[in-house]
């Protein structure tokens, strides 16, 4: 069965942006890129894929993302309204309406859309963020694959933003980098009180 992992980058103090949605302070380039790129592709959107030599990469991992639209935001500002077109896309807003066949809005239970895409047949379906997202489908997220870097912003996005509940997660493998960049999958704990789906 298909799993829903949020796959995201965040800072040692659990933000995946900053304040007004930022993330260039996030670096991409050495090792970790060069893990993402290889093993990642379908994360990087197609503006990104061509340059980096990429563009028919296949799919390793995803064929499905869910997204926020803070962000979905930062690819429709630079007009590009389909970022993922190797991947089917899903925006959860209640306010954005865009005119484009290869994204669906979703304005209600992005949980049911979830359960809906764990019942097709496919690889894993991406949680790209944010925050508010990932609290609202925190009972869905079967794994978690968190890029933490070595750095500390104070405020800002916070990699789940909800409501107090407890949702335990076991670590898995783990991969560092000279640069100081932790990657640790996580996977939901057998006892958590929540079922995986």
């Amino acid at each position: 069965m298909r799993r829903l992992v949020y796959y995201v980058a965040a800072t040692l103090d659990g933000y995946i942006a900053g304040p007004d949605g930022q993330y260039d302070f996030l670096p991409f380039e050495g090792e970790p890129a060069k893990m993402i790129v290889d093993e990642y592709p379908e994360t990087l959107p197609a503006h990104v894929r061509g340059p980096l030599g990429i563009a028919a990469a296949p799919n390793r991992h995803f064929d499905a993302v869910v997204m926020g639209r803070g962000t979905y935001e930062p690819a429709l500002t630079a007009g590009i309204t389909s970022p993922y077109p190797h991947l089917e896309q899903y925006v959860v807003s209640t306010t954005l309406g865009i005119d484009d066949p290869a994204v669906t809005v979703v304005a209600e239970d992005p949980a049911g859309l979830v359960r809906e895409l764990k019942r097709r047949d496919g690889l894993d379906i991406w949680l790209a963020g944010g925050g508010r997202l990932a609290g609202a489908l925190v009972d869905e997220i079967d794994a978690l694959v968190v890029k933490r870097h070595p750095m500390v912003i104070g405020s800002g996005i916070p990699l789940f933003d909800g409501p107090f509940a407890v949702a335990a997660f076991t670590p898995g493998a783990t991969r560092a980098f000279d640069s100081g960049l932790v990657v640790t999958t996580y996977t939901r704990a057998a006892d958590s009180g929540v079922p995986a789906s």
